[in-house]
C-alpha cells in the first residue's frame, strides 16, 4: 500500500478537499446542522483559524490555519468527522471491510491536503474554494451559494464590495481574483482564469486515512 506522508507544518495554512463516500449524496447540506455543531465543537477543544470554507452536497472545500506551534491537522479532521457520524442513525451502505473493522460508511477514508506556501498560493486557492459551486452547476456567481465563506470574505476585504451580489442583480461580471493580485490586462472568463490558475498552483498530496 503507499505510504502517504503529510506535510506537518505547525502554525501553517492548509487546503483541504473532504469527501462523502456516496458522492451521489446531498448529507452534508441536508444536515449542515450537524456539521456546524461537529466543527464548533471541535475548534472549542482545539482551535483553528477558518480562512474559507465551502459546503457541497457531497463534498468540502475549506482553508485552515493552525495555532502557532500545531500541525496536528489530521487529529481535527479525525474528530470532525466522527462527532457528524455519531448524530446519524445507522443504515448506510458499508462493505464487508467495514463492518468488520466497525467503520461507517460515510466518509471517504481519505482526503486531499495541501500546503499553502505563500501569498499568491493562498489567493489561488481562496478563489478555488469559493469559485467551486459555480463549477459544479449549483450557482450562477459565487454569492448565490449560502453555505460558503464568500460574503465574510467580502465583508473582510478580501474580495471586491461589489462581488457581494447575486446572479439575480444584474452586473458586469470579472473574474475572481484575490484584490491584491489584480491579474494584467482586461477581465478574463472566470472559469478559464480560476481553473488554469489552480492547475498551475493546486497540488494536493493525499493525506492518511482518518
Amino acid at each position: 500500500m503507499p505510504d502517504y506522508r503529510r506535510n506537518r507544518v505547525p502554525g501553517g495554512t492548509f487546503f483541504f478537499t473532504v469527501n462523502l463516500l456516496d458522492r451521489r449524496s446531498d448529507l452534508l447540506v441536508r444536515r449542515i446542522d450537524i456539521l456546524r455543531d461537529a466543527v464548533r465543537g471541535v475548534r472549542a477543544r482545539a482551535p483553528f483559524r477558518i480562512d474559507a470554507w465551502v459546503v457541497l452536497p457531497d463534498r468540502m472545500y475549506c482553508l485552515w490555519t493552525l495555532p502557532q506551534g500545531d500541525a496536528d491537522f489530521p487529529g481535527r479532521w479525525r474528530a470532525i468527522k466522527i462527532a457528524f457520524v455519531k448524530c446519524l442513525p445507522a443504515g448506510e451502505p458499508r462493505s464487508p471491510v467495514m463492518t468488520s473493522r466497525g467503520e461507517r460508511g460515510i466518509w471517504q477514508r481519505r482526503y486531499w491536503e495541501h500546503t499553502i506556501r505563500d501569498e499568491r498560493d493562498f489567493a489561488a486557492h481562496m478563489d478555488y474554494t469559493h469559485f467551486n459551486p459555480v463549477k459544479h452547476g449549483l450557482v450562477e456567481h459565487p454569492a448565490d451559494w449560502r453555505r460558503s465563506s464568500f460574503r465574510r470574505c467580502v465583508d473582510g476585504g478580501l474580495y471586491p464590495d461589489g462581488w457581494r451580489v447575486t446572479s439575480d442583480e444584474p452586473q458586469e461580471r470579472t473574474a475572481l481574483r484575490f484584490k491584491r493580485y489584480g491579474a494584467a490586462g482586461g477581465p478574463k472568463d472566470p472559469t478559464t482564469m480560476v481553473e488554469a490558475e489552480c492547475a498551475a498552483l493546486f497540488r494536493p498530496t493525499l493525506a492518511n486515512p482518518v
